[in-house]
């Protein structure tokens, strides 16, 4: 026989702790009738008696749980197939006495029932029934407040399972509620805690003190402490925390979420809370208690001068916190992601006396929920914790635990269509990654979606790429050497110079060659009709960029977003006041307690040794904690100069218009994807195209393609050398954007064929010659044009 399917237990056999199967199995496995039998399954096991199918079926098996494994009784097996060999004969003494542990139903009966009553009741039920060590027996078919026994050790000892008589001696340990019982069980089985170790120990010691040792502060003459307030980003594990603390304490734990509290009746909000309280008071009769009160914001918000319910439901909870005295031992535990929004009284000593910061977890702890999430997956040793951690700058425990589900989802797809072993791969978590983004940037003001941009899709500035690479890449890549050199990281970058040299796409470029998060924003994510929304907007954009660093802010067209003060008409206009709040930002005079991210690390030059991975991350955790501004303009004489000094942006980078070598890297790059005619000569263009930037470069190649599919009526196959040339000479000059006055440009002493002049050309010509009113003379065109003089006429 291969399996037994497991079926739901009979009806008329409920209770009676009988095992039924068929009589073939019995045979095979020396059992006669109501011979001790442990069945094993997932989660624990079960000692039943052998007794035939009535119908004689083999194949099958059903048993009544009476006594089983603690996690049983929770969670019971079902549509099972168990092997054979899941079933063991297990000899079963009569047994001299047994230990037991009762549960009872509520506290009353526990407390108001006389223990030699419940000695009697319990013995009288216990007779005739296989007990095994540390299983539980189910008591609820006799319809009494005796719900369980748990059975804490037999006699004799050298048996691990034996059979109750009417001589055994029964001593009772102790009598729990089913309540306190339950979340005992409940606490054993959560999952293990990754990156919250330290502020798990900080909460642990604030619970010991005051439910296991009242008497030693009692002494000291120090009150004990009433409440602790957890504050953090939803999804960073704020309720999983207090579970597992809580368990490890040892106390029970009483669950309350703000709107199950709220009532649609007066004064029925303010009698659930009474309720609630006196249900942790009883509860804290028989041990150790703490009440958690989950999504404390809305259950206690700011209080506003109108007399609102949500004013009453405050003052109650203020007046039950206030009448705690020290016979009450339990502890308040309160959490949010909101504590601005929790009335102030609230937060003072003697009501919630401790605030934990839980913010977003670090490098470090990101990689520490990540080992432990991957534990109960099959992943495959090539995949790099650490490089998964550094990819995921902003993800809080919920978004990883996303991460690695869509990861084994992609892998399960991809094992259906029968490409091999089902396992978890690097791959896998790189198509999660870009299907799962952090939570805390989903409702971000900037933009943060980043088409990913390679360095090599930018020809030529390979001394700007550098520059970047130092401010940017560098303090991710090679953090060690940072510290060695007592370096920091820059706190900005200023990217200045014609429209159209790729000032964007560098940025771009270096986000995804750093893997940091990016935001980018704009005029109008900020500005807003409303006095103080701008400012606060700003803020919230920098908190948001600290939540997921290290992260590049990008601020594109400063000019228009912060102007100068000098040059301001209104000093108290939102320009002003922007400003203001950049500088303040970029300062770290914005960073608030609540935004704290682990426990500050100073790195030391020596020390206990560590491997050379270990050493990096920690680098990088002190490295890279910063958010890095990076702001592009090409008007920088309209920034205000207090932005401009070291300390805020600390490099001042010129993107100048490319060279004739950069040019023909551009043109390769705007034509790789083009069908080019082999007649067509790159180095010819970029000769040709003197002063053109990177965009003007780009639309030569556009517009090149759409004349070859108007010349050759849509069915052009290749581009030819010819379509760039007319495009070269039958462009118009100027754009009515940029100069609507503009006719031409020609050599001082003959006429030129018209020709598109390029924007950074246009700009050097507006820059240089805003004086002169019959016309503006080129002032590199001697340089350019071997010597001719080229003015642009002004009609």
């Amino acid at each position: 026989m291969t399996s037994l399917r497991l079926l739901s237990v009979d009806p008329s056999d409920r209770g009676s702790q009988r095992c039924r199967l068929g009589p073939g199995l019995m045979s095979e496995l020396g059992l006669s009738l109501g011979s001790p039998l442990l069945v094993s399954v997932p989660g624990g096991s079960c000692l039943c008696t052998a007794w035939p199918r009535s119908d004689l079926a083999e194949g099958f098996l059903q048993m009544d749980l009476k006594s089983s494994s603690p996690g049983l009784i929770s969670q019971p097996p079902t549509h099972l197939h168990l092997a054979p060999g899941h079933l063991t004969p297990l000899p079963c003494p009569k047994l001299k006495g047994v230990k037991i542990t009762v549960v009872v139903q509520s506290f009353d009966f526990k407390k108001h029932t006389p223990s030699r009553l419940v000695h009697e009741l319990v013995k009288d039920m216990l007779k005739g029934v296989h007990v095994h060590e540390k299983h539980v027996v189910n008591l609820e078919d006799f319809d009494t407040e005796i719900r369980y026994v748990v059975i804490e050790s037999i006699n004799p000892d050298s048996a691990s399972a034996g059979f109750i008589t009417s001589k055994t001696g029964v001593e009772i340990a102790g009598i729990q509620t089913v309540r306190h019982y339950r979340s005992g069980l409940q606490d054993q089985n959560t999952v293990s805690l990754g990156g919250l170790e330290e502020v798990s120990a900080s909460l642990r010691e604030m619970l010991q003190l005051p439910l296991l040792y009242p008497g030693t502060l009692s002494s000291l003459g120090v009150s004990c402490p009433r409440g602790v307030l957890l504050v953090g980003p939803p999804g960073v594990g704020k309720t999983l925390l207090v579970r597992r603390v809580v368990g490890e304490v040892g106390a029970s734990l009483v669950v309350v979420r703000g709107p199950e509290v709220v009532g649609s009746r007066p004064g029925e909000s303010e009698e659930a809370l009474r309720a609630v309280f006196q249900r942790a008071r009883s509860a804290a009769e028989e041990g150790p208690c703490v009440l958690f009160l989950d999504e404390l914001d809305s259950l206690c918000p700011r209080r506003t001068g109108s007399s609102t319910p949500e004013n009453r439901l405050v003052a109650q909870l203020l007046t039950l916190m206030d009448g705690m005295n020290r016979s009450d031992r339990f502890l308040i535990v309160g959490a949010t992601n909101r504590p601005d929004s929790l009335d102030p009284a609230l937060r003072r000593p003697g009501r919630f006396d401790r605030e934990v910061v839980i913010g977003a977890p670090t490098l470090q702890q990101r990689k520490a929920i990540l080992s432990v999430l991957c534990a109960r997956l099959p992943v495959c040793p090539t995949v790099d914790m650490a490089e998964l951690a550094q990819r995921t700058s902003g993800y809080v425990g919920a978004d990883l635990s996303a991460l690695c589900r869509e990861a084994a989802m992609s892998a399960i797809r991809e094992n259906s269509k029968g490409s091999g072993e089902q396992a978890v791969r690097m791959k896998h978590f790189q198509e999660a990654l870009k299907l799962v983004r952090p939570s805390c940037l989903r409702s971000s003001l900037g933009r943060t979606e980043l088409s990913p941009v390679s360095w090599e899709r930018i020809g030529g500035l390979d001394e700007v790429k550098l520059k970047l690479r130092q401010s940017i890449e560098w303090p991710m890549r090679f953090p060690e050497a940072f510290v060695r050199l007592g370096l920091s990281r820059p706190r900005g970058v200023l990217l200045y110079g014609p429209p159209g040299c790729a000032k964007t796409t560098l940025v771009r470029a270096a986000a995804t060659s750093s893997h940091s998060a990016f935001l980018s924003v704009s005029g109008a994510d900020l500005y807003s009709p409303y006095v103080g929304d701008s400012e606060k907007a700003l803020a919230q954009l920098f908190r948001q960029a600290r939540a997921c660093a290290p992260c590049v802010l990008f601020l594109d067209e400063i000019d228009s977003l912060i102007g100068s003060r000098s040059s301001s008409q209104t000093p108290n206009g939102v320009h002003t006041r922007l400003l203001s709040v950049l500088l303040n930002e970029m300062d770290g005079v914005g960073l608030k307690t609540l935004e704290r991210r682990g426990t500050e690390k100073i790195l030391q030059p020596e020390g206990a040794e560590e491997s050379h991975t270990q050493e990096q991350l920690d680098c990088q955790e002190v490295c890279n904690k910063d958010v890095m501004v990076v702001a592009a303009t090409n008007r920088p004489d309209c920034l205000d100069s207090a932005l401009l000094r070291p300390g805020r942006l600390d490099h001042l980078i010129y993107v100048p218009p490319p060279d004739q070598q950069a040019r023909l890297a551009i043109l390769k790059v705007c034509t790789h994807s083009m069908p080019v005619d082999a007649d067509v000569c790159l180095e010819d263009l970029a000769t040709k195209t003197t002063l053109y930037s990177g965009a003007d470069l780009e639309n030569l190649c556009k517009e090149a393609a759409l004349l070859a599919l108007q010349e050759e009526n849509m069915e052009a196959s290749v581009i030819k050398h010819t379509y760039f040339l007319q495009k070269l000479c039958l462009s118009t000059c100027l754009s009515p954007r940029t100069a609507p006055n503009a006719a031409y440009i020609r050599p001082a002493h003959r006429m030129l064929r018209r020709e598109t002049p390029s924007s950074s050309l246009r700009q050097q010509v507006f820059e240089n010659n805003n004086n002169n009113k019959n016309g503006w003379i080129f002032p590199n065109a001697e340089k350019e044009k071997g010597g001719e003089l080229f003015i642009v006429l002004i009609w």
